[in-house]
C-alpha cells in the first residue's frame, strides 16, 4: 500500500443523500466526497467544539454501518471526538468507483479520510471486518494510529467455526443472488431477526424499540440496488484477505502494528472463534484482553458499558505513551 495515498485529497462536504439512516440524538451525520469515494461520517462533536478532545474513527463490519457505534460513541462522549464511517457501498455511502472492496481498499479509503482531514494519530476502533481493515492501517501508517482496539476482528481463521461458513459462502460467485432468490419472500422483520441471532450473544436483549429501528434500517438497504452485489464482494474481499501470505498477511502485519491495543472477544461469538482471541493477544505486541461470556460478535452494541470502560483503561494506561511516528510502511 502507498504511504501516500492521495496528496491532494481534501474533505469536501457534500449533499447528503435524501433517504439517510437514523441519527441519534447528539450525533450528526455529513457526507465527504474525496476522489472516486463518498464516505458518510457520523459524529457526536465535543462540547468544546472542534480539537478539545482526543480523535477516535470507528469502522464497522460486513453488513453493518456507522450506526453500529452509536451506542458507544455516546458512552465516549467527554472522552474522544468519535467519529464512525459508512465505508463505501454500506450505510448511506454509495459504492467506490473503482469496484474495489478488499481489506486493502477500504484501508486506503480509511488513509485517505485521515490524510484528508488531519485528524491523526487517532484511536482507532474496528469491529469484524471493520477490525481488519483497522489492523492493515495500523500496521502501514503507524503515524496515524494512536490506539487500537478490535471488537471481535476479522483474522484469518485455518478452521472457521461451522455457524461462520454461510456468511463465508456470500463470497462464492452466484450464491448471493440464489440467496437473494430463495429469500425473496422474507419479510424485513424475519430477516432482521436471522441477523440478530447470528451477532448476539443473546437476541432477547434487544429491545422492541431497537428490534423496530433494526427493520427499519434493514428495509431501507433492501431499496438499494447495490446491496446485494456490495455484500458478496466485501465478503469476497474478506476471503482473499484470508489467503494472502507473507508481509501481506494479516497476522503477519498484526505483528507490526505499535500501538497499545485493546482485544474484545465475545464467547457467544458465531462468527469468529473465541480461540483467536488467544493466538491475536499474542500477535499483537502491545495488548490487552477482554473476554464477555453473554457477548456475540457485536459487544459495542451488546455490553458498551463494559466495552466502553475498557476503552477507558485503555486510554488511562496509555496517557504517557510517546506517539508512534514511526516513518510510513508499504
Amino acid at each position: 500500500m502507498s504511504s501516500t495515498e492521495s496528496p491532494d485529497a481534501r474533505a469536501v462536504p457534500v449533499v447528503p443523500p435524501t433517504r439517510s439512516s437514523r441519527v441519534s440524538a447528539g450525533e450528526e451525520l455529513r457526507t465527504v466526497a474525496l476522489p472516486g469515494i463518498t464516505l458518510t461520517v457520523r459524529s457526536r462533536p465535543p462540547a468544546g467544539g472542534p480539537g478539545t478532545l482526543p480523535a477516535a474513527l470507528c469502522l464497522h463490519g460486513l453488513g453493518g454501518s456507522s450506526q453500529n457505534w452509536s451506542e458507544l460513541m455516546e458512552r465516549l462522549a467527554g472522552l474522544v471526538d468519535c467519529e464512525a464511517l459508512d465505508l463505501p457501498g454500506f450505510g448511506d455511502a454509495p459504492p467506490p468507483e473503482d469496484g474495489d472492496y478488499s481489506i486493502t481498499g477500504y484501508a486506503r479509503v480509511v488513509i485517505r479520510y485521515l490524510d484528508a482531514t488531519a485528524r491523526g494519530p487517532v484511536h482507532l476502533i474496528g469491529n469484524s471486518m471493520g477490525g481488519a481493515v483497522a489492523t492493515r492501517v495500523a500496521a502501514v501508517r503507524p503515524d496515524l494510529v494512536r490506539t487500537l482496539t478490535l471488537v471481535s476482528p476479522a483474522l484469518p481463521e485455518l478452521r472457521p467455526q461451522r455457524t461462520a461458513v454461510p456468511t463465508a459462502l456470500l463470497a462464492v460467485p452466484g450464491v448471493v443472488s440464489l440467496f437473494a432468490r430463495a429469500t425473496k419472500d422474507w419479510t424485513p422483520e424475519r430477516r432482521t431477526r436471522e441477523v440478530l441471532a447470528l451477532c448476539y450473544g443473546d437476541p432477547a436483549q434487544v429491545t422492541p424499540e431497537g428490534f423496530a429501528l433494526a427493520v427499519a434500517e434493514y428495509e431501507r438497504r433492501l431499496e438499494l440496488p447495490y446491496f446485494w452485489d456490495v455484500m458478496a464482494r466485501s465478503a469476497r474481499g474478506i476471503v482473499d484477505a484470508y489467503t494472502l501470505g507473507g508481509q501481506h498477511s494479516l497476522w503477519r502485519q498484526a505483528e507490526k502494528v505499535l500501538a497499545p491495543t485493546l482485544l474484545v472477544y465475545g464467547a457467544r461469538d458465531q462468527l469468529v472463534s473465541l480461540r483467536m482471541a488467544h493466538r491475536a493477544s499474542k500477535a499483537f505486541r502491545d495488548s490487552r484482553l477482554l473476554t464477555l461470556l453473554q457477548a456475540g460478535h457485536v459487544a459495542m452494541m451488546e455490553d458498551p458499558d463494559v466495552v466502553a470502560r475498557a476503552f477507558r483503561e485503555l486510554l488511562a494506561d496509555t496517557a504517557t505513551t510517546p506517539e508512534r511516528s514511526a516513518p510510513p510502511r508499504g
